[in-house]
């Protein structure tokens, strides 16, 4: 009985949380910038891992006004809207030939960075998101090479995820320009086709069993990326 009250307690909490969309990008402490990402017309999340909604959102094939310029070694902040539902953060990248292409399909996205269960002491509020105001840090790897860029920045929520479909995945692609970038060898994963439904990492119940590591879906972040503060599973 207490097992179900307290589960039931969880679930009102995830409950009281929003749909989100990520809307601005900060470079090395600058200001947001916002006319450089493809934001989705509406925060509600995309639910089926086969559509190619799960690249870059509802019409992340209509390119953004605007670059961003980013110093390879550089550190950025995705700003989100407040009160995500618990879940992880995965940055990826994928080189364009112009950052304006309305053609997201067929990309290689390499994961670098990602961040999962931050304090598994503290159930589902033990996730990197929500964050706190909002806000994601990570670097872009200073062996990254110059060039055009989609930026894929996503959170999961894990609310209702317990079957598949429930995990909701909300992601934005950001227009970016990477500068004084180094000679790293890019690898990574196609979308739609990197998750699955099957996934560890998205069919999952985050109240009972509290777990107490994750396994990310699209596999491990390249090897010269970033999992800072994360005790979780799969990390290389």
């Amino acid at each position: 009985m207490a097992r179900s009250i307290a589960l039931g307690a969880l679930l009102l909490a995830a409950s009281c949380l929003a749909h989100v969309r990520m809307t601005a990008i900060s470079v090395n402490g600058g200001a947001f910038e916002t006319d450089s990402d493809r934001l989705p017309p509406s925060n509600s999340p995309v639910t089926d891992v086969t559509s190619d909604d799960i690249i870059c959102n509802v019409n992340g094939n209509i390119a953004a006004p605007g670059t961003t310029t980013v110093p390879a070694g550089a550190t950025v902040v995705a700003q989100w809207d407040a009160g995500a539902h618990p879940g992880p953060n995965i940055i990826y990248l994928a080189p364009v030939d112009d950052v304006t292409t309305t053609t997201i399909t067929g990309l290689t996205w390499t994961k670098i960075s990602q961040q999962g269960i931050i304090n598994a002491a503290e159930a589902s509020n033990g996730w990197s998101s929500p964050l706190p105001n909002g806000q994601y840090h990570f670097t872009i790897p200073s062996t990254v090479p110059s060039g055009l860029y989609l930026l894929r920045v996503e959170t999961i929520g894990l609310h209702v995820a317990s079957t598949y479909p429930g995990a909701q995945f909300y992601s934005s692609c950001v227009q970016i320009e990477v500068t004084n970038g180094g000679s790293g060898s890019l690898s990574g994963v196609a979308f739609p086709g990197a998750y699955k439904g099957s996934d560890p990492g998205i069919t999952i119940n985050i109240y009972y069993p509290v777990p107490t590591t994750y396994t990310f879906p699209g596999g491990p972040v390249w090897q010269d990326g970033s999992t800072e503060n994360d005790n979780d599973a799969g990390d290389l």
